[in-house]
């Protein structure tokens, strides 16, 4: 209780620092070569991104649920709310730094930004269209529209098909970067005051008892706070456990028979604990999800895939647990190897919540 209100009072006070250009801790942003950054590509993304008329009920726009003054997320929403206040099984991660992610989504169902932004179009509890059409007619008719599409990629009407607009999308995301955080410039800009003393003992919680740069992972001259990879914490997992073996094979089957995953682990809490393994059929992906980033997380509560612990300090004390909400509760079978009681002290938790605060920046 007392981590929670200490939480609580340090993110009243918490100073949001800008990042830079090139932002301190961070990699140059992988682009890819067919799809090059432009200024103008970029501001046509910009007006896609917050275009609410995409929507069934032209209500609903990505900045919906990806909001630039919540961290690029819905918080303090668990599961995301779409059109109508339909709400999927999913919370909505941040697009900040998304540049740098291998793959896109909790499960990773699509390999880039471009097939990513495509897909919340046409989910029925997202933005609720049939198909693109309507989206289509809108870029091919709308003066203002015309002339960008025309001045970026040189395409009027017919010519002009979803890939440009999802080039456009993805460009823009490809910006919204945040660097240049407290941490940052302690572990990359040689100043050892940027931190204070709870938050560098904390770092050493993250970096050695607490394990937590295992997945999180910081680099010599950058650090992601990922790895990439997909993992079974046990967060929502014991409500499909007893029947896994015949709820996975049944969602095999229908997948081979075109069920769309996008919309079946969006709208069905049993599938959605599927994890990576509705993506890709394999038993050691069962109720795996991917490593976040831990950048700006004291701002994007609640946490984990289902939104299931609302603060920081919950899912400290989860992973002290050994990814258990308590030391009662059982572990699932299909849990990460990795995750196992850490055995910290009020104050190493107190310290590590401190430390995770000082990943706080937003972009330009």
């Amino acid at each position: 209780m007392k981590l929670k209100l200490l939480v609580l009072s340090i993110l009243t006070a918490v100073t949001v620092e800008y990042a830079l250009a090139e932002p301190l801790g961070l990699p140059p942003v992988p682009i890819p070569a067919d799809n090059p950054q432009t200024p103008d590509k970029i501001k046509l993304g910009d007006k896609l991104f917050h275009d609410s008329r995409f929507s069934s009920t032209g209500k609903v726009s990505c900045a919906t649920c990806h909001d630039k003054n919540k961290a690029f997320t819905d918080s303090p929403l668990r599961v995301s709310e779409g059109i109508n206040k339909l709400t999927g099984t999913r919370n909505a991660p941040t697009v900040l730094n998304s540049a740098y992610l291998q793959t896109q989504f909790w499960d990773g169902r699509e390999p880039d930004l471009e097939g990513q932004s495509a897909q919340p179009f046409i989910n029925p509890v997202e933005m609720g269209l049939e198909n693109h059409d309507p989206i289509l007619k809108i870029v091919r008719t709308d003066p203002a529209y015309v002339v960008a599409f025309d001045k970026v990629f040189g395409k009027r009407g017919e010519q002009l098909t979803m890939k440009e607009v999802t080039q456009a999308i993805a460009s823009f995301e490809r910006t919204v970067i945040a660097g240049n955080s407290a941490f940052d410039r302690y572990q990359y800009g040689g100043d050892k005051q940027a931190m204070n003393a709870a938050a560098i003992r904390g770092l050493k919680v993250f970096t050695e008892q607490g394990r937590c740069v295992s997945c999180h992972t910081i680099s010599q001259t950058h650090a992601l706070f990922t790895d990439n990879r997909f993992h079974n914490l046990g967060t929502g997992f014991e409500r499909i456990q007893p029947d896994v073996k015949k709820l996975a094979t049944a969602f095999s089957q229908a997948k081979a028979q075109g069920t769309d995953v996008d919309i079946a682990v969006l709208t069905n809490k049993n599938i959605s604990e599927l994890g990576r393994f509705a993506v890709s059929d394999e038993w050691r992906d069962m109720g795996a999800f991917k490593t976040p980033t831990l950048r700006n997380i004291a701002l994007t509560a609640p946490y984990m895939h289902d939104g299931s612990l609302k603060t920081l300090p919950d899912v400290i004390e989860f992973y002290n647990n050994g990814g258990r909400i308590n030391n009662n509760d059982p572990v699932n079978g299909f849990q990460s190897g990795g995750i196992r009681p850490l055995n910290l002290s009020e104050q190493q938790m107190t310290d590590l919540m401190l430390f995770l605060v000082s990943l706080t920046s937003l972009p330009n």
